[in-house]
């Protein structure tokens, strides 16, 4: 994948993370700047953030509970392949992590569906 095709692809992933806590109505507020993503919570001020690492196809999540990085991989699931952002040490899903991170710094459930 070349870099404007990695660009596109967490674009899109960015803005169904934004889609996602639009729709969940957590009191969890979002900007999405110069690559970055910044989740704040509001109910304690702490904050989630994703960052694009073109030059290494990454996306990196920095929470409270440490920092990850995730990589687009190809997987199996109920037969189909599809790709999916995993964390590139445990293969665990960014949207569960992402998921986690928001229900251990805000209280909120919120379900990423990407």
């Amino acid at each position: 994948m070349n870099e404007a095709e990695f660009n596109q692809t967490v674009d899109e992933l960015m803005f169904a993370i934004e889609e996602s806590i639009d729709n969940s109505g957590a009191d969890i507020d979002y900007e999405n700047s110069a690559g970055m993503l910044t989740i704040t919570c509001e109910a304690n001020g702490s904050q989630i953030i994703l960052s694009r690492q073109p030059a290494i196809g990454e996306i990196w999540l920095a929470a409270r509970s440490g920092g990850f990085h995730f990589r687009l991989q190809e997987t199996e699931r109920a037969g189909d392949a599809e790709r999916m952002w995993c964390n590139t040490q445990s293969g665990e899903p960014l949207s569960s992590m992402l998921s986690e991170a928001c229900l251990a710094q805000s209280g909120e459930k919120i379900s990423f569906d990407f």
